[in-house]
């Protein structure tokens, strides 16, 4: 009996396990894994270690074996036995080699690829309040330039990816997020159609920078493509994360304009009397009347694990974001939910993705920003008058206000409720099922879509200065787009032992459709009256296209040493007539692992060394109409209708089309070298590229009578860009305590226009770009052919002998004795020739740092700001008004504006200290909850010649921009 009751009693206590906990090491220098998973082998019982490297976990089986695995470590089983407490050393993969890569439609080995692919993961990411997903990668890629658009709340960035493939199709890399390829278009209400998702969603970023990688693409894949994996949920018990964020922005400068004093000082001296008593008694700084400290939380939550064989991980955020700019906010609520079951012994596996978001925002006037540089600061906020809202304005003798004058910059931010509610949701299923029969034969069925819908309403009163005889404002808009996907593959993989090789095999369709609604609604007044002549002759539109494609991929590997890839894709798009709807887009790549050979694959120094080559096309069909290949009549509005009797009747007009309408397509031809040494802990690449676009869609002119417009958006002309890049990581200490991370990249690229007309035409100067503020319709770029596009066309000034320009005086560069358009020349560009990045990490026990700066080098800005307001008669008006002016009237002492002249041709290069971090792990500050908190700052400091508020601005002009923020965060994340 005794016997038996201890049997019962030991039983019980195996039937409620024990707990084992443990430790999993870096076995060459001791150094924590953290996040290692840690299975029961066979089941779905599992854990994930700590920043410190330990797991406990509870274990009902005697026999158990413990599996534990991490990327870029081999994996390690052991058997648990009576052992509770288990000391683990992972050893690292041959040069991580066998690590898995997200590519187009699918994955790849990393020692198969043979195209230019970078990746970036999560832990890699640059830390800090970061509202749009782009801004994690910023500085870390080489050839990936990522400029912020605008300090605006939830504003996005232009990403340009080894510069532009365009002139003026869209020069924005494919985005595919979870295998869905999203559509960059904005929507109605929104200004960033990224700043829908979550970053603290996102695993990692992928990115194909040439053809051989993304030819697989095809027809959109000219500008590079992004992949965009976000996190999974795994095997294991649930585990919860809480992440929050406080942080507070500061205006990083202002604009460099005349004090109170010195305009007065100026108007005195050379103002007539009516002009000086125009003056005030006040010294009011716009700019800082318009600025505040800006606070905002950012509050995430996830669960992640496993409820019995159903991987999931579910997630909600919430972003409150005031803007830097007094009235503006930005709100974002986020949710998702990833399930990735497996059904039939591992045979069928089940990838759902659902991601859903509703931004509101309260868009601040932004133009207050450049009247707040310009508007009088002698004068006064508030008048004593309530009207206009109290605010003082210039006015004419009959009270009204001045129509052509500045507006108090107040009056702007406070009479306007421009609001917006914007709805985006993207997912997907994945269906991925390995046929029984054929060992490694896989099928992949993918239905996604992304639908996003955006309203809002624009209300000015009818007492606001600017609207004043308009009698206000109070627009509505909607808009909607809808994305739907298809796609299917086979894909084969197989080692093929009795030829030591190993061949990929992809093959598939896929069919994308593309809907657009907008309503059209008429102007309408503060009070609800429609302005007369408005209403709209179609009150919605609903254009579309289709894109239909087939794909393929093959990769031979042999001896683990020799890789070739061949890609292959043809798109057809209703975007271009039947002659032209379908385009093939092929590729071939060959990669040699040299340090696989027998000479190296011993070495204690070489740990990784790889060639490789590649050549590939791509095509180009975003910013292309929808209907341009074809003649469409328009209905003319209530300005142009035709009399008949007594009455006026809308008008059919054609508009000009070109059934040529064809694909611009990109050749790529890249080259490489990978290397790694000491065990990879000094690693890069070098890379070489030489890019052609044919046949690019610009404006150009063509012969009267020709068409139905003088101008036409046709395909005519080519453009070749070559360029190299350097990336360089390496980890120069490495011990239990102590580990030093450090890594820099290197870009130099250059474009030339080398077609630009059908026929080529010894008088023409170019495409005119770059519209500027000031005068009606001026320009100050050029797209030249054999020059680089967007290049500054300017006068070439003429200064003292005290390095003053002198006014109105340019040199006759032609020597004709008349100074003239045909004495403008080309003057530096607004592109840089040169990007760095460079980042660095440092752990010491629980506390890291780090830092991440860019640069950019031979870039220029034409400064339009001073061309603008560095003359006598923006300050003393001929309308009679008094404005502000910049300091530079102070150097120059021009009284009218110069806008050509090349002295606003400003060196812009730059490094910017983009982000400093600092954070410490408490480590578990209760039963299974971790603790860690963190701190950085962001647009710490910039180092640059330019005088200007910003260098960094795309386009290279400079003209009152929505300043970025310096940024303060503070943050604490919960584990449990």
């Amino acid at each position: 009996m005794l016997v038996v009751a201890l049997l019962v009693v030991a039983m019980n206590v195996l039937a409620q396990g024990k707990t084992v906990t443990g430790k999993v090491t870096d076995s060459k220098d001791g150094t924590p894994v953290s996040n290692a998973s840690v299975t029961v082998k066979g089941t779905n019982t599992g854990t994930t270690t700590d920043a410190t490297g330990s797991f406990r976990l509870v274990i009902t089986d005697a026999n158990a074996v413990l599996v534990i695995s991490s990327v870029g470590y081999n994996n390690y089983e052991v058997s648990v036995g009576n052992q509770t407490d288990l000391s683990v050393s992972l050893t690292a993969a041959s040069g991580t080699l066998n690590e898995v890569v997200v590519v187009g439609y699918g994955t790849q080995r990393k020692r198969d690829l043979s195209g230019s692919v970078a990746t970036v993961s999560s832990k890699d990411f640059v830390k800090g309040a970061l509202q749009t997903p782009e801004q994690l990668i910023a500085g870390k890629i080489a050839g990936v330039q990522i400029t912020p658009n605008s300090g605006a709340p939830g504003s996005g960035s232009r990403i340009r990816i080894r510069g532009g493939a365009s002139l003026n199709a869209s020069n924005d890399p494919l985005i595919v997020i979870d295998g869905v390829p999203v559509d960059n278009g904005g929507i109605s209400g929104a200004t960033n159609p990224l700043n829908l998702i979550n970053p603290n969603d996102i695993e990692t970023f992928t990115v194909l920078k040439d053809p051989s990688a993304a030819a697989i693409y095809g027809s959109r894949a000219s500008n590079g493509v992004i992949l965009i994996t976000t996190k999974k949920g795994k095997k294991g018990k649930v585990r919860f994360n809480v992440n929050a964020q406080g942080f507070v922005q500061t205006a990083a400068g202002k604009v460099d304009v005349l004090s109170a004093d010195e305009v007065r000082s100026i108007v005195n001296a050379k103002g007539t009397t009516a002009q000086m008593a125009l003056l005030g008694k006040e010294s009011t700084d716009w700019q800082d009347e318009i600025y505040r400290n800006a606070f905002a939380q950012d509050f995430n939550l996830s669960a992640a694990g496993a409820v019995g064989k159903w991987p999931f991980r579910l997630s909600g955020g919430y972003l409150n974001q005031d803007g830097l700019l007094k009235t503006g906010n930005f709100k974002r609520f986020t949710g998702s939910l990833n399930l990735s079951p497996s059904f039939f012994n591992n045979k069928l596996k089940v990838d759902l993705n659902l991601k859903g978001t509703r931004t509101t925002n309260f868009f601040a006037n932004e133009g207050a920003i450049g009247n707040a540089v310009t508007f009088d600061p002698t004068k006064p906020i508030y008048s004593s008058s309530k009207r206009y809202g109290g605010y003082w304005e210039w006015t004419d003798p009959d009270g009204l206000p001045t129509q052509l004058s500045n507006r108090n910059p107040l009056g702007l931010l406070y009479n306007r409720e421009n609001t917006s509610e914007v709805m985006r949701s993207i997912g997907n299923i994945q269906f991925d099922y390995q046929i029984p029969f054929v060992k490694g034969l896989r099928a992949n069925l993918n239905l996604g879509y992304d639908v996003s819908q955006g309203r809002g309403i624009n209300i000015v009163s009818d007492s606001a200065a600017d609207t004043y005889r308009r009698k206000g404002i109070r627009n509505p808009y909607y808009q909607s787009r809808t994305n739907k996907l298809m796609d299917f593959y086979f894909n084969y993989a197989s080692n093929i032992k009795a030829i030591n090789s190993r061949i990929d095999v992809t093959a598939g369709t896929g069919y994308q459709d593309f809907e657009f609604y907008s309503f059209n609604n008429p102007d309408v007044r503060y009070n609800g009256d429609t302005v007369p002549g408005s209403k709209p002759n179609f009150i919605s539109q609903a254009p579309g296209y289709t894109l239909i494609s087939y794909y393929g991929r093959l990769v031979y590997t042999l001896d683990n040493k020799y890789t070739v890839t061949v890609n292959a894709r043809t798109d057809g798009t209703s975007k271009f007539n039947k002659d032209n709807r379908w385009g093939f887009f092929p590729s071939a790549a060959v990669a040699w692992q040299v340090s696989e050979e027998d000479f190296l694959k011993n070495s204690k120094v070489v740990s990784n060394l790889k060639l490789r080559a590649g050549y590939g096309v791509t095509g180009q069909q975003d910013g292309i109409p929808f209907y341009g290949y074809i003649p469409v009549y328009g209905l003319s509005n209530n300005q142009a209708q035709y009399q008949l009797g007594n009455s006026f009747v809308s008008m059919l007009r054609p508009s000009a089309y070109d059934a040529t309408l064809r694909w611009e397509t990109t050749t790529n031809i890249n080259a490489a070298v990978d290397f790694g040494f000491m065990d990879n802990r000094i690693n890069g690449t070098v890379e070489g590229f030489v890019r052609k676009t044919k046949d690019l869609l610009s404006v150009v002119p063509i012969p009267a009578g020709s068409n139905f417009t003088n101008q036409l958006f046709t395909n005519v002309g080519n453009i070749e860009s070559k360029g190299f890049e350097i990336t360089l990581n390496a980890v120069p200490v490495k011990s239990k305590n102590f580990e030093w991370e450090i890594g820099a990249n290197f870009t130099y690229v250059v474009p030339k226009i080398t077609k630009l007309l059908v026929n080529e035409d010894p008088n023409f100067t170019g495409v005119a770009v770059g519209g500027i503020s000031g005068g009606t319709g001026n320009t100050i770029q050029r797209h030249i052919v054999g020059e680089r596009p967007s290049s500054f066309y300017v006068y070439k000034q003429v200064y003292d002998a005290n390095n003053k320009p002198i006014e109105g005086l340019y040199e006759d560069l032609n020597r004709d004795g008349i100074i003239n358009e045909k004495d403008l020349y080309l003057y530096q560009n607004p592109e840089a020739k040169y990007f760095i990045g460079i980042n660095s990490n440092i752990t010491i026990n629980r506390f890291n740092a780090g830092f991440v700066m860019r640069g950019s080098i031979g870039n220029y800005m034409y400064d339009n700001l001073n061309s603008n307001m560095g003359v006598y008669r923006q300050i003393v008006n001929p309308l009679g008004f008094l404005a502000n002016g910049s300091k530079d009237y102070l150097h120059t002492g021009f009284v009218n504006n110069q806008y050509f002249s090349d002295y606003y041709i400003k060196n812009a290069s730059f490094l910017r200290m983009d982000n400093i971090n600092v954070g410490y792990d408490a480590g578990e500050i209760a039963k299974n909850v971790r603790l860690r908190i963190t701190a950085n700052v962001q647009n710490v400091f910039v180092i640059t010649k330019y005088g200007g508020l910003d260098p960094e601005i795309s386009g290279g002009i400079d003209n009152t921009i929505y300043p970025r923020p310096r940024t303060y965060v503070l943050g604490v994340n919960l584990d449990f």
